[in-house]
């Protein structure tokens, strides 16, 4: 009887175990073999990013308990880049810049298709402005999800969400998302789309040709959003962007950058002045909060900092700064 009662207890833990294990609310079952990499090569659309994970040795990085959100660019996607960068094949791409480009492709942390919204998220890449801070990338949900403002910026979109792996999950991507510059965040980023209409003005500097290369470089951007632009506009008596004098223009957007250094939120000071592409200066603020005090003693908000791309970085601001005009 003694002997009945032990198999009959043992018996009712190991169906309360099993019960529990098959809760919906439970994290799934790990299954060996069903890493992001073991995904990545048991599908044949995936066979050159395989190959390209190899080269760069980081294979066995994919096969570690993470977890990992990985965007996986297609043999397509990835065909695309080879020929559009003047590659035969992927053994032909440089083992240090293939290493980043693929780190470009990887968040840390699972972060399935609902859980993504519109912002900034950090990748596991590095660009050359920083040996610290790691590439950021643009995720846009308003109609799917487009990364780093899709293809045709350098980045692309999520055509099969959620291949979920034991450490992690994968998302397919239409392209290969390239290494963002200071100019590939501002068109990425709705919300820096009148700033991108004055950068590209027509009787304006070549703004795009200098903030995407690397002369000057590394950039430090202090963005104004939109509604900084609408509210300039206002202040100044003025009907549109196009109202504003090509000189002024000019100078207020070298006024926004500071040349030959990436400058982090945390070496920000208090009281520091800072040197800007115009030639004139502003100072930073911490007291209360970060800001930014230009030569007519407006102030403006730094209100996200560290928007990281290969050529610099990106602080956004909430009002637009004025030089000494």
């Amino acid at each position: 009887m003694r002997t009945k009662t032990i198999h009959s207890i043992v018996l009712l833990l190991f169906l309360s175990l099993a019960i529990s294990s098959c809760n919906d609310d439970d994290p799934a079952t790990v299954v060996p073999g069903n890493s992001i990499a073991d995904i990545a090569s048991r599908n044949s659309d995936f066979s050159i990013l395989v190959s390209a994970l190899g080269r760069a040795g980081l294979v066995s990085t994919l096969d570690q308990q993470g977890p990992f959100t990985v965007f996986a660019p297609t043999n397509e996607a990835f065909s695309a880049f080879l020929e559009a960068n003047g590659y035969s094949n992927v053994n032909e791409v440089p083992v240090a810049a293939l290493k980043e480009i693929l780190l470009n492709h990887v968040v840390s942390g699972a972060v399935t298709s609902s859980q993504l919204s519109t912002g900034y998220v950090k990748t596991l890449a590095k660009g050359g402005a920083s040996s610290t801070n790691t590439l950021s990338m643009f995720v846009n949900t308003a109609s799917g999800v487009v990364l780093n403002g899709g293809v045709s910026n350098g980045g692309a979109s999520v055509t099969t969400a959620d291949l979920l792996a034991d450490n992690g999950v994968i998302h397919v991507v239409n392209g290969v998302i390239g290494l963002p510059t200071v100019v590939n965040h501002a068109l990425a980023n709705p919300d820096f789309s009148i700033l991108v209409q004055a950068l590209t003005r027509n009787d304006q500097p070549d703004f795009v040709g200098i903030l995407s290369g690397t002369a000057s470089s590394p950039f430090t951007v202090f963005a104004p959003k939109n509604s900084a632009f609408v509210n300039l506009l206002a202040e100044l008596g003025l009907g549109s962007l196009n109202d504003i004098p090509q000189a002024t223009l000019e100078s207020t957007l070298k006024y926004h950058v500071v040349t030959g250094a990436n400058v982090l939120a945390a070496n920000l000071t208090n009281n520091q002045s800072v040197t800007t592409f115009e030639g004139g200066t502003f100072t930073i603020g911490l007291t209360g909060g970060a800001k930014i005090t230009d030569f007519n003693d407006r102030v403006s908000n730094i209100v996200a900092t560290d928007v990281q791309a290969s050529n610099g970085v990106v602080h956004v601001i909430d009002k637009v700064l004025l030089p000494n005009l």
